[in-house]
């Protein structure tokens, strides 16, 4: 047993005056008598039960408020602390969000598809720092690595097809993921780079971005998202929004020179099921172990101790209204 606020049993000292006001006062209250003789009072006295019982009410308020002390204290049972070891690793997420991941090879489209796999990714790893960058003709950083997934997957939320000039600049999507995780101390420095065409856009050449990461122990995992063949793709025309079928263009050997050069893998999604397959495995490949001393979780006790006070004091009121009821 262990209490939270061990300092409110400071207060266990109030108390010594609350014991010395009730012996002042009970003695104070004796009354005395004088009697001419004394003869009536030598035989023995039989003692009722209210006159053993008559401290009774004091000790169970005395008794409460000791109670209600403890439960200031916020009493909570624990266990010993433990070795044990966790998993955790620096990752960026790299993702294109040019008007091509609006395709509907993947459901409900590209982009979709690999926000919400990418979504049950980041609450699969608690104990990484996590950041995201996204691409198209531009590259900007949405999150920068942190431990606080809540916020990561909102922000990942608000992305969408059209927040930055169309386009795909795949080296520049790259060069700034190493530059928001270069300078991390983690073990382990993981980019996921998320694509669905070729590099056309941006004055960093991808194998440049590539070497660079190499060069600070970033290993990046490519993925190539989009079927084999065509795919239906929204066009904007003065009937509203139409579909049309356009070559699936992905430089396969451009990301899977991308991921040799850094230690990492290419793979191919050409569905839902296989980019979510594609993310399960990387989440296999990347488990760095960390030897870390863990304390259990605490439990509230504090509910048992208020309910042992309330019931000395309703025992209290009780006797005091009943069986040790004072008549003026």
């Amino acid at each position: 047993m262990i209490f939270a606020n061990p300092n409110y049993f400071y207060l266990l000292l109030l108390l010594i005056p609350m014991i010395g006001w009730y012996i002042w006062k009970m003695r104070k209250n004796q009354a005395s008598m004088q009697f001419s003789a004394s003869q009536a009072f030598s035989a023995p006295r039989m003692k009722t039960l209210r006159v053993y019982l008559r401290h009774l009410p004091f000790a169970l308020r005395t008794a409460a408020l000791v109670l209600l002390i403890v439960v200031l204290a916020r009493p909570q049972s624990t266990d010993s602390w433990s070795d044990s070891t966790t998993e955790g690793i620096d990752i960026m997420l790299s993702i294109d969000i040019s008007t091509s991941m609006l395709s509907l090879d993947l459901k409900p489209n590209r982009l979709e598809a690999a926000k919400n796999v990418a979504a049950a990714f980041i609450n699969g790893r608690p104990n990484d720092n996590i950041g995201l960058v996204v691409f198209a003709g531009e590259s900007f950083t949405q999150c920068p690595l942190t431990t606080d997934h809540t916020i990561l997957l909102n922000l990942f939320k608000d992305i969408q097809s059209g927040m930055i000039e169309d386009g795909t600049a795949i080296g520049l999507g790259l060069a700034n993921a190493v530059s928001r995780i270069k300078d991390s101390q983690a073990k382990s420095k993981v980019i996921i780079l998320l694509t669905d065409g070729k590099n056309n856009r941006g004055e960093i050449a991808p194998i440049t971005a590539s070497e660079i990461a190499q060069s600070f122990g970033i290993r990046v995992y490519t993925i190539g998202v989009g079927t084999k063949g065509e795919a239906p793709y929204p066009f904007q025309t003065a009937f509203g929004v139409q579909y049309r079928n356009i070559p699936v263009e992905i430089d396969e050997d451009m990301l899977k020179q991308i991921a040799a050069n850094t230690g990492g893998q290419y793979f191919r999604a050409t569905n839902n099921a296989s980019l979510k397959a594609i993310y399960d495995e990387i989440d296999k490949l990347e488990k760095t172990k960390i030897s870390v001393q863990e304390y259990s979780k605490k439990q509230e006790e504090y509910k048992y101790w208020a309910l042992a006070a309330l019931g000395l004091l309703l025992l209290e009121i009780l006797l005091r209204y009943t069986l040790l009821k004072k008549i003026p």
